[in-house]
């Protein structure tokens, strides 16, 4: 029994220099996708395993270009630094054993207005004399990174030809107007967020939408981006102080608020919110305390809590999509949801397409003083049970979508709403009851895209497009 326990031992422990046992792993190339420059990217990882019946062992690992690239490997705890001249020796990965390579990205400015392609290998010398090698591929992109930065005076950003990256808080003074140009991209880091005690102003056009996002450009798995994913952000924020806030053809996603507006003086208009997107929250999409608001040609779509919160004030809504398929919590909050509970509410609703998961996407939170709670809705389509008889009053040319349809939950109104893959398409579709059903005399002039409305106009943010 001794001899054969000493034979197996002795077995684990052999290593062979036959040029028949190489290494294998898990993956031939690792892609790092996008980075920007001097952002260390996320960790990636691949496996080497030994499946060859007998140890090996590894003479050398070499990071072959060094630190050129800014590529950083640590292989089985051991990191290719240049403490180490980018290389270690002697690991041994016995038989049916195999151990793990993370490698991550910190690119140096590649002075260009393009994306940079990035290449390097690591290579493993087996004590055989064998190479193999494992090839790093990824893009480093040139940003501007703002951190922590006060805005004091009137400034414009501008990041239609060179991305900006904000890292923390972005905040505007009361006495400071913020300009987004068109055509810009905003990356914000996790964290990050625009505080606004003054004013913004985001210039996009139809075809320049300023759009405001995460920073992260790579893959949470395969098919998903993190793009894809809420609460990349924090988003906006609108305090007390701010007024005049215009916000044109701009594209608002997976931040955790999409816009929040504090309470205000409701003489001076809060926001303009006209032809733009808000997607994909974890919070709230829109919430307004006690302001004067309009809301035109948008789409306010998925989001953890309602993707319109009304906490009274005086809001005006037309031609818009508010959609409530939020994907990652079935406790998801409604559509829209409006209230006179703290402060009086004065509401107008037109034109606009109200849907989602649930029986019911539209409530409303009335004080014991009527006065208080002021609403109409006309030639809209809302996912709701048909209101009372006393209530219709308040209600004109409403088409209420059949809640008990629960195949359909609204989504037949839609091109795509594909929740495995959390790909959305919020322009109508064929099928959708909202085509032709606008108010010619009330609805927006143009739509979402800034496509003219033709003399049938179509209920909700997009026009019907010829499939």
């Amino acid at each position: 029994m001794f001899l054969l326990l000493f034979a197996s031992c002795n077995d684990d422990n052999s290593f062979s220099t036959s040029t028949n046992n190489t290494l294998l792993f898990s993956i031939d190339t690792l892609k790092l996708d996008t980075v920007f420059s001097n952002i260390a990217s996320s960790q990636k990882n691949f496996w080497i395993y030994n499946k060859s019946g007998n140890g090996i062992r590894i003479s050398s690992v070499q990071l072959k270009d060094g630190n050129q690239n800014g590529f950083q490997v640590n292989i089985d705890g051991i990191p290719l630094n240049s403490t180490s001249g980018y290389q270690t020796h002697n690991i041994e990965i016995r038989k049916g054993d195999s151990i793990r390579v993370y490698v991550k990205l910190l690119a140096a400015s590649n002075y260009s207005d393009k994306p940079k392609r990035l290449n390097d290998e690591i290579v493993f010398t087996l004590e055989n004399g064998i190479q193999q090698n494992i090839k790093l591929d990824a893009f480093s992109w040139d940003a501007t990174i703002m951190k922590n930065v006060h805005i004091s005076s009137n400034t414009t950003l501008n990041a239609s030809n060179k991305p900006i990256v904000i890292s923390g808080r972005l905040t505007v003074d009361s006495l400071a107007t913020l300009t987004i140009a068109a055509g810009s991209t905003i990356y914000f880091q996790s964290g990050a967020g625009l505080y606004i005690y003054g004013t913004l102003i985001s210039k996009g056009t139809a075809s320049k939408n300023v759009i405001l996002r995460g920073a992260r450009l790579d893959n949470m798995f395969n098919y998903l981006p993190y793009d894809y994913v809420s609460g990349q952000w924090i988003g906006v924020h609108l305090y007390n102080s701010s007024f005049n806030n215009i916000i044109n053809y701009t594209d608002i996603h997976s931040p955790f608020d999409g816009i929040i507006a504090d309470s205000s003086n409701l003489s001076v208009p809060k926001l303009l919110l006209y032809a733009s997107t808000i997607h994909n929250c974890q919070g709230y999409g829109l919430y307004t305390a006690n302001n004067k608001i309009q809301v035109y040609n948008c789409q306010l779509s998925n989001t953890l809590k309602n993707c319109l919160y009304i906490d009274g004030g005086n809001v005006d809504i037309n031609g818009c999509t508010i959609a409530q398929y939020y994907p990652f919590d079935s406790k998801r909050g409604t559509a829209i949801l409006f209230s006179s509970a703290k402060n009086r509410l004065d509401i107008k609703c037109q034109n606009t397409l109200i849907t989602g998961y649930a029986d019911n996407e539209m409530i409303g939170i009335r004080d014991n003083d009527s006065t208080k709670f002021k609403y109409h809705f006309a030639n809209n389509i809302i996912r709701t049970p048909k209101v009372a008889t006393a209530d219709s009053i308040y209600f004109t040319d409403i088409i209420y979508e059949n809640v008990k349809d629960t195949s359909s939950t609204g989504k037949k109104n839609f091109i795509k709403i594909d929740e495995d893959n959390l790909r959305y398409d919020f322009h109508l579709n064929r099928y959708s009851s909202a085509i032709s059903k606008g108010n010619t005399t009330t609805i927006p002039a143009e739509d979402r895209d800034g496509k003219i409305r033709d003399n049938t106009p179509d209920i909700g943010a997009f026009e019907y497009k010829q499939e």
